[in-house]
């Protein structure tokens, strides 16, 4: 997702609630707008598979491997 799509969303945003989009419009800002919650998501996913806490007994837990998708292929 690159700045000019995210303005993109934002002028769709602003027309739609000045004058209204035209159904060419609202089916580009559905779209738009299911990409940057992919890439949110996706971002966030990444984030949580590297975090590591150490136990109370010293040792450290990768949640990454416990409960994400390291060394799967990200959906």
């Amino acid at each position: 997702m690159t700045m000019d799509d995210i303005n993109r969303i934002n002028e769709l945003y602003h027309k739609a609630k000045s004058v209204g989009l035209t159904p060419e419009e609202k089916e580009e800002q559905t779209k738009l707008r299911g990409e940057y919650i992919a890439n949110i998501r996706a971002n966030l996913r990444g984030t949580l598979n590297n975090i590591s806490i150490q136990e109370p007994d010293g040792s450290i837990t990768d949640l990454g491997e416990k409960f994400g998708n390291k060394g799967k292929q990200e959906q």
